[in-house]
């Protein structure tokens, strides 16, 4: 339906329709910018939200557990699904809002111009309306001046007392009036004739060709909204199937979560590879008793002794024996234990089971480092070659330097696989040789009275407790106070003690607040009386004569050769 047939009056109407619509379009560019900035925004917080979460620690020290992969996981689809969000609000910038605004412009421009052309016509019409009415308004008043001039005429041509002179002025007054008359006549029936046609041309060809322009002005635009509405919802529609990825991403995150793995490797991360503390032997505080044997007395053998337990443990009172009290299991760790030696380069510091995957992993790092060294050595050999064989490309010689330190940094990274590999052979070394003691003690059915370290970790050395015949006291005298049988142990510790093997200078200061450990100033000369069993610690003495355990990694030991009364443990 045509609008210049049926809406050829309502161009008003028209004008204020048109303006309607590209004020609706400019309404819905405005709803789409507010969307993406919606869009874009939450773009922004979600990855504000993904850089918040992620780890901000160093890759090695990332956690391994399957439950933190997957969240790794989840938040790095998550970020990709942000990456979408960003793409839907850039796609709704281009394809629709600029788009929109774009169009915009160009339909008032347009739409100014059609009206303007209406408005001319409108103009050209009126003014031809103008000129017929004029000639109209004239026609009619040179009528009623010529209807006055002939009544003149006939009352002065019948009255007998006018004058001939006054008839003749008279009469051709008339005929002027007439003539006038006629002119204006043929002048207003062609202004009216030119109108008609002008109106004819107005209503039938300029206001219906200018009508037919905005309409299809209109109807573009319509069009125009419709493929905005249609890119509105393919910009979300592209993305979908990547956002359905993102969220299968995210799915088979949690699929992956596998507690077992992560007991695994929280068992690869916090084992020492030290062995649980032995069985602890029976005391006998009764040996200094004399009771003639009866159902009512106590035998002077105990029950554990009868039956093959092991022997009495030595006096509680010796640094050894409160060591043992100190197992931490749960409860709080002494001031030494929290105070930890600092890191070495052969990790002596750890425990053999982590000193031994940090070991590994060095290894492994170093080698892959090695490799990449001897790969460019190889590349700088063949451009060497090729140098040589082709003058013209380089000079073999400029290579050679780069060679050199190539080969350096080989020989520099070997000799550090080398001496790692070392460590690391010397702790899987301990590890096997008490694994190998603990199976023999196991095979022989013996409960060995060992000894804790001050960390609570077991060694099952008898030198401490069994290297002499244990005597008893003779009966008291009368008249004499009873001795204390803890007297008679600290001599009997005093007149033998344990011989000296090597010596030892402190790297570090050690406050030694823990039962059984010894206080040493840092640069302290200590005697060595029993080496490190591979529990971190070893046993010294000072000039003094005081004994104690002392961290293995804050001394500095020097090993005595062919030492008379030296102790060596396999």
């Amino acid at each position: 339906m045509s609008w210049g047939t049926e809406l050829w009056d309502q161009f008003e109407n028209l004008d204020k329709h048109t303006q309607w619509g590209i004020d609706f379009l400019e309404r819905y560019a405005k709803f789409v910018k507010e969307r993406l900035d919606i869009e874009q925004n939450y773009a922004k917080q979600l990855r504000n939200l993904v850089k918040k979460y992620c780890p901000k620690r160093a890759k090695d020290e990332e956690p391994r557990f399957t439950s933190c992969l997957s969240f790794n996981s989840v938040l790095n689809e998550l970020n990709d699904y942000a990456g979408q969000r960003e793409v839907v609000a850039e796609e709704m910038a281009h394809k629709v809002y600029g788009e929109l605004m774009r169009y915009s412009q160009d339909l008032k421009a347009e739409r100014k111009h059609h009206l303007q052309e209406g408005r001319k016509a409108q103009q050209h019409l009126d003014h031809c309306w103008k000129q017929m009415d004029n000639s109209k308004r004239k026609f009619e008043r040179e009528c009623r001046e010529a209807e006055k001039s002939q009544i003149t005429y006939d009352r002065l041509d019948n009255d007998i007392n006018a004058t001939k002179s006054e008839v003749e002025k008279a009469k051709a007054q008339f005929y002027l009036r007439n003539h006038m008359a006629d002119e204006s006549k043929n002048e207003y029936a062609a202004q009216l004739q030119n109108f008609n046609a002008e109106q004819w041309k107005h209503f039938n060809n300029a206001i219906p060709h200018i009508f037919k322009n905005l309409q299809d002005m209109d109807e573009r635009r319509t069009v125009k909204l419709g493929e905005t509405y249609r890119s509105f919802a393919e910009a979300e529609r592209r993305v979908i199937p990547i956002i359905s990825k993102c969220l299968e991403g995210m799915v088979s995150a949690a699929k992956a979560v596998d507690m077992r793995k992560d007991s695994i490797i929280v068992v690869e991360s916090f084992k020492s590879g030290f062995e649980p503390p032995g069985d602890f032997p029976f005391e006998d505080f009764s040996q200094n008793l004399s009771r003639a044997g009866s159902d009512g007395t106590i035998s002077n053998t105990p029950k554990g002794d009868r039956e093959g337990a092991p022997g009495p443990r030595p006096d509680p009172k010796h640094p050894m024996s409160r060591t043992k009290n100190k197992l931490w299991l749960f409860g709080k760790k002494p001031k030494w234990s929290v105070k930890m030696a600092p890191s070495l380069e052969d990790f002596s510091h750890l425990p053999p089971e982590q000193r031994r995957k940090r070991l590994q992993l060095r290894i492994d790092e170093l080698s892959k480092e090695l490799q990449k060294e001897m790969d460019q050595r190889d590349a700088l050999n063949k451009m060497k070659d090729v140098y040589e064989k082709n003058p013209q490309m380089g000079d073999p010689s400029s290579l050679q330097p780069k060679i050199s330190e190539t080969i350096c940094n080989m020989e520099k990274l070997r000799s550090e696989i080398h001496k790692n590999e070392t460590w690391l052979s010397e702790v899987e070394g301990k590890q096997s040789s008490r694994g190998d003691r603990r199976h023999s003690a196991d095979n022989h059915h013996h409960t060995p009275q060992g000894r804790e370290s001050p960390e609570g970790s077991y060694t099952d050395d008898t030198s401490q407790e069994h290297h002499t015949p244990h005597k008893r006291p003779s009966p008291p005298q009368p008249g004499q106070p009873n001795p204390d049988p803890h007297e008679f142990d600290d001599e009997f510790d005093d007149d033998d003690p344990l011989p000296v093997i090597g010596h030892c200078k402190a790297l570090y200061s050690f406050d030694g607040q823990n039962e059984g450990t010894l206080v040493m100033a840092e640069d302290e000369v200590l005697y060595i009386i029993e080496e490190d069993k591979g529990d971190g610690w070893t046993r010294a003495r000072k000039q003094s004569g005081e004994e104690g355990y002392v961290p293995t990694s804050y001394v500095e030991i020097t090993m005595e050769k062919n030492c008379k009364g030296a102790v060596t443990y396999i």
